[in-house]
């Protein structure tokens, strides 16, 4: 949903509509699913924020689209309140990017994500580059 919402510019609930309209799922996953998105869509400055500070020579707009999505709901998910640890996030992404998206996209998305990590860690903000700068 994320990756159509992105490449489409259509608005969430139209992705919702169309994408429930051929999948069955338990109403349970499908609302956890579609806060998941809408989630990821309120924080998107914020997310692309960290994304594009950490990730050294890589625009956000040149980045494969399905890494950038995968990006954005793993961020969305380690800087949230309730977060799972972020070694069962990042693990997770690492897993979705290689099955959805290029040979290199879980090396690129492990390093994003950890560098993220570790500057949360540190205290760092989304509008701090990489190095401190």
């Amino acid at each position: 949903m994320l990756f159509q919402i992105d490449l489409t510019r259509a608005a969430p609930a139209e992705v919702f509509c169309e994408f429930w309209a051929e999948r069955q799922v338990a109403p349970d996953m499908r609302a956890f699913s579609e806060a998941l998105v809408l989630g990821v869509e309120s924080r998107k400055a914020e997310l692309d924020a960290w994304i594009g500070s950490t990730a050294d020579h890589w625009r956000l707009d040149r980045m494969a689209a399905v890494d950038r999505n995968v990006l954005r709901l793993a961020l969305y998910e380690m800087l949230s309140p309730a977060a799972p640890p972020p070694a069962v996030v990042i693990d997770e992404a690492i897993e979705i990017a290689k099955k959805f998206s290029g040979a290199g996209s879980g090396a690129f998305i492990n390093g994003i994500l950890d560098a993220v990590r570790k500057r949360v860690e540190r205290g760092a903000d989304a509008q701090q580059p990489e190095d401190g700068r």
